[in-house]
């Protein structure tokens, strides 16, 4: 036994006030439904100066009286309460003698107002079993005990109250959880609507105001309103599919783009279907902004152009280098040598591109990926971002330099090396210009120009010339080759 007469463990207690407060029905004021069980119950036993037919909720500490027939007091302490035994015993409790029960006869309600000599309670039982209070007739005379019919019909009108009471929690319950999914939808930015096809009105839920606009619970009232926010490209399109859906009876599905008062142009997205559980003809859906996906699928699209563009490039550019190689090679070693380090220059600037965004590369990245190939050049100079056709063509005029340097110039020696260094004019120069110097110094032995003009010179000069506009000058000093680069300054800084 619990503090009070109370039967049952401290975990059933706490579930039967969990339960209560379930039905946000304490401190709540009168209501006719309940009053008019109680008036019923007050006639029906007769009793017409006696607290009759109370609803007793019992809470932690008080009994609290939702509905009372013949008394004024709206609640009593609980350890006074005669609906407590109702609680601890879990069945009916009927009391016709009183001032003959140990358990009553000093009770404050007994000795006092309203001076009770009779008292019946039955259980007011909730949905899950827990007893949530008593429905009790109470008299200031006594009276023989209640039938077995008498008392059925009191629990008849208590499953009546439990039943006003359940409907109460069903109903909060089904607003709260509307109030939570209209919560969950505008955090989510789903915006719900319902389009009545005999109509054409339109009825807005969820984000509405983020995907349409403050305006939309009027602009877009109505089918006409919704057409008109349509993007005029967009709206026969979509009269088309939602035309058909409505002749069909077909789900609706489209996506299409509205010009948001505040954001502008908007792709949307929608998908609907009719209300299987009426015979009206609404159509229920949800729209999504999807403008975000659309300019992530726009770009992967222009970036795959972007790939294929430049994958024909290269395989030009290789089919190129390996047609005129071929030409030039004295024989197949010299022709596998030529092509692996003109096709290792194609690599670097490759490196250098996909390192980056695929379609500018950094000047610095080159020269980094030439010299892990080449570790006697140095070089310095502002970083500058390369679009890829130049970034390829400095790639192939530094192997071709290098590669010669290796073989004939300041690299072919122990005691060689290569300087690179370059600048670019600052803005509003005229004209503004980009210049390339390469130096070779501490050459093994003397150099001069070559005797023929070899397919990498001409690789080179078409590189600076037709790929990049500019010029290029060589000249033997006595301590090497000293070659000026001079173009256009098109390039920004990295």
């Amino acid at each position: 036994m619990a503090d009070g007469g109370y039967a049952g463990s401290e975990q059933a207690e706490r579930l039967r006030l969990d339960t209560l407060r379930e039905y946000r029905i304490l401190d709540t004021g009168p209501e006719e439904a309940f009053d008019r069980v109680t008036k019923m119950v007050a006639d029906l036993y007769d009793a017409p100066i006696a607290l009759v037919s109370l609803v007793s909720l019992v809470d932690d500490c008080r009994q609290w009286f939702k509905s009372s027939y013949g008394l004024d007091v709206s609640e009593t302490p609980r350890d006074i309460s005669f609906c407590q035994y109702v609680i601890a015993e879990d069945k009916p409790v009927v009391i016709v003698d009183v001032l003959g029960d140990e358990r009553f006869r000093d009770n404050p309600l007994v000795t006092g107002d309203p001076f009770i000599r009779f008292y019946a309670g039955v259980p007011l039982r909730a949905y899950n079993g827990t007893i949530l209070g008593t429905l009790c007739v109470i008299d200031r005379k006594e009276r023989p005990v209640l039938v077995e019919r008498e008392l059925e019909r009191l629990e008849d009108f208590a499953a009546i109250i439990m039943a006003e009471a359940d409907l109460r929690r069903i109903v909060a319950e089904r607003d709260e959880a509307r109030q939570t999914l209209e919560r969950a939808l505008d955090f989510s930015g789903i915006a719900t609507w319902r389009y009545d096809a005999r109509t054409g009105s339109i009825n807005w839920g969820g984000a509405a105001a983020e995907l349409w606009g403050a305006d939309f619970d009027t602009a877009l009232a109505d089918i006409d309103g919704f057409y008109e926010r349509l993007l005029p490209d967009d709206r026969d399109m979509v009269r088309s599919v939602l035309g058909g859906s409505v002749e069909s009876g077909t789900h609706y599905a489209t996506e299409y783009r509205i010009q948001h008062p505040e954001r502008g142009v908007r792709w949307i997205a929608v998908r609907a279907d009719w209300d299987v559980n009426t015979t009206d003809a609404i159509l229920t859906g949800i729209s999504i902004d999807i403008t975000e996906q659309k300019s992530r699928q726009e770009n992967a699209n222009l970036l795959m152009r972007e790939l294929h563009h430049r994958m024909r490039n290269l395989f030009a550019t290789v089919s190129a280098i390996i047609s005129l190689t071929r030409h030039a090679a004295t024989d197949v070693d010299d022709y596998v040598e030529r092509i692996t380090g003109r096709l290792d220059a194609l690599n670097r600037a490759q490196n250098v591109l996909l390192g980056a965004n695929f379609m500018t590369g950094s000047m610095h990245a080159l020269l980094r990926e030439v010299e892990a190939a080449f570790p006697r050049i140095r070089w310095s100079g502002p970083d500058l971002l390369l679009p890829e056709n130049a970034l390829v063509a400095m790639a192939l005029v530094f192997n071709e330099l290098a590669t010669n340097a290796v073989k004939h110039g300041a690299l072919s020696g122990a005691a060689g090396d290569v300087d690179i260094q370059w600048t670019q004019d600052p803005e509003g120069s005229d004209p503004r210009l980009f210049r390339l110097t390469w130096n070779e110094t501490g050459n093994h032995g003397p150099i001069g120009p070559p005797e023929k003009t070899s397919f990498g010179t001409l690789l080179m000069e078409r590189s600076v010339r037709n790929n990049l506009g500019g010029t290029i000058e060589r000249r033997w000093e006595p301590t090497g080759l000293i070659l000026d680069i001079t173009l256009p300054a098109r390039w920004r800084d990295a």
